[in-house]
């Protein structure tokens, strides 16, 4: 599970191309970094990413950006740069969802059971229980 963190600290993310990018954070209770890599859901503006929490609000990485919305977001093309994290709220999720259901309908077939199964209910394609997180890219003022 940690393999991909190893990739992208050794500035090897690009390997996993656009869909994918590690999100540093800080553990709410230790105060330490920590790190993950996460599927891009989304890219609704260009220093914009939205990623879901497959294990839905009982992720670490998930509980600790709620507690510290200040980030690090890796991708391929970029590397540590520092972001805002911010929990998307239903209308918003549900939209992100049907969305990359539309433009990934194989990947969505794989990933809906996995999802379902971790977080113990069905996911619908409104009031989705699949938490949504946008990562906003701090911009050169």
């Amino acid at each position: 599970m940690r393999a991909p963190i190893w990739i992208y600290r050794a500035h090897l993310g690009f390997l996993f191309g656009s869909r994918m990018l590690m999100l540093e954070h800080i553990g709410r209770k230790t105060g330490r970094p920590r790190q993950v890599v996460l599927e891009v859901f989304g890219r609704p503006a260009p220093n914009t990413y939205i990623v879901p929490s497959g294990f839905g609000d009982r992720a670490q990485w998930f509980r600790n950006v709620r507690a510290n919305p200040r980030v690090h977001v890796h991708t391929a093309g970029r590397g540590p740069t520092p972001a805002t994290a911010r929990v998307l709220g239903q209308e918003e999720a549900d939209q992100a969802l049907a969305a990359y259901r539309r433009r990934h309908p194989r990947a969505w077939q794989r990933f809906k059971p996995v999802v379902e199964e971790t977080l113990g209910h069905p996911i619908d394609d409104t009031n989705t229980a699949l938490p949504m997180v946008e990562l906003q890219l701090d911009t050169p003022t």
